[in-house]
Parts: structure tokens; C-alpha cells; sequence
């Protein structure tokens, strides 16, 4: 018997994406990167599993728009811990090979502040994440 995991916890997080193929060519990459190992696989999306919680990209046929915009209200954005500051500027430097782009460049990486180091980036369907440094 295991125990229960924290009340509060985050247990999951689902993104419809308007085309699996390409969400999984980027979030595979980061999530992976991150720690995450893939969780489902099934032919309208993917799951991966970091500990207790695990996210889920679906090409869902409910879809009402073919692009996210993280300015409306809704999701904004996903913020991951993503290790030492030569951690994300190496998650910075390979992030457009996998479909991502920096956002922010001319504040980078401070866009969230002096005291704040993180690379704020975005895919092709406009879903934003933040991968914040170890201070």
C-alpha cells in the first residue's frame, strides 16, 4: 500500500493542441529534458510522468480555435523549474530545433525581474512556459 500523495498536489495538466504531431516534436523534447518520462500514448495524444503528476497533449476532435493565445483569459502560462542558470541557457540554445522560440529577447534572461533568471518560451500553437533557474 503506498500513501496518498499531498492534498494540494498538482495532479495533471491537459493542453489541446490543433496538431498532435507537431506539440509532440516540441513537448517531448522539453518535458524530457526536464525529467518527465513518457506516461500514455494513444493515437489522439501523449502523457508524461514527473513523480505524481504528469501532462497531457491532446489533438482533441472538440477543438473551437486552431491556436492558443496565451493573452486571453485561460492558461497564461506553465512554469517549470529547470535546474542552474547554464541549464536553462542550454534549454535556451537547442529550444528552436525542437519548435520553440525565446520570448522577451531584449530583457532576457531577467524578463521577470533582476532577481529572476529565466527564459520564457514559446511554441507554434502559442503556448508559453517559463523555465526558471535555481536562485
Amino acid at each position: 500500500m503506498t500513501d496518498a500523495p499531498a492534498t494540494g498536489l498538482l495532479h495533471h495538466v491537459e493542453l489541446w493542441v490543433p496538431d498532435l504531431r507537431r506539440a509532440v516534436a516540441s513537448w517531448q523534447w522539453l518535458l524530457e529534458q526536464l525529467g518527465y518520462t513518457l506516461h500514455q500514448n494513444w493515437a489522439d495524444g501523449r502523457s508524461w510522468r514527473l513523480g505524481e503528476t504528469y501532462l497531457v497533449i491532446e489533438q482533441s476532435p472538440a477543438l473551437t480555435a486552431a491556436h492558443h493565445d496565451r493573452r486571453r483569459p485561460g492558461l497564461n502560462h506553465l512554469a517549470f523549474h529547470a535546474g542552474t542558470r547554464e541549464r536553462v541557457d542550454a534549454l535556451v540554445a537547442q529550444a528552436p530545433a525542437y519548435g520553440w522560440t525565446l520570448l522577451f529577447q531584449d530583457r532576457h534572461p531577467h524578463a521577470g525581474g533582476e532577481e529572476h533568471y529565466a527564459a520564457y518560451l514559446e511554441d507554434s500553437d502559442g503556448f508559453e512556459v517559463e523555465l526558471v533557474a535555481v536562485s
